[in-house]
């Protein structure tokens, strides 16, 4: 059983950044398939970033370019990196996983088998 906690959510001024942190537990890190998605305040759903075991990692259109994920493997951890967030961003910002055999898919998808409990973001203008 995979567990997830994430961390490093909070209020960001438009223009402003923040790193979210998702720890995982209880299956191989190296091998999981590790996504971001978040859930807007209509409860709408989006992919933000998949990364793949070896690192490949897509991100959805709308972030690229201010997004950027990193790895902690001694850690058996993930960062996403955001930059220049905006006030429509505001979100509550899951991690997910899944576990081998997984691919990230052409956009970031929003299935997956496991989920953290998310970290909220709020944006301001």
């Amino acid at each position: 059983q995979v567990q997830l906690v994430e961390s490093g959510g909070g209020s960001v001024q438009a223009g402003g950044s923040l790193r979210l942190s998702c720890a995982a537990s209880g299956y191989s890190f190296s091998t999981l398939c590790m996504s971001l998605v978040r859930q807007n305040p209509a409860k709408e759903r989006e992919g933000v970033a998949c990364i793949e075991s070896f690192d490949y990692a897509i991100y959805a259109d709308i972030v690229k370019g201010r997004f950027t994920s990193s790895k902690d493997r001694a850690r058996n951890s993930l960062y996403l990196q955001m930059n220049n967030l905006n006030p429509w961003e505001t979100s509550m910002y899951y991690c997910a996983v899944d576990e081998p055999p997984c691919r990230c898919s052409y956009q970031p998808s929003v299935l997956h088998n496991y989920w953290g409990q998310g970290t909220k973001v709020t944006g301001s203008s």
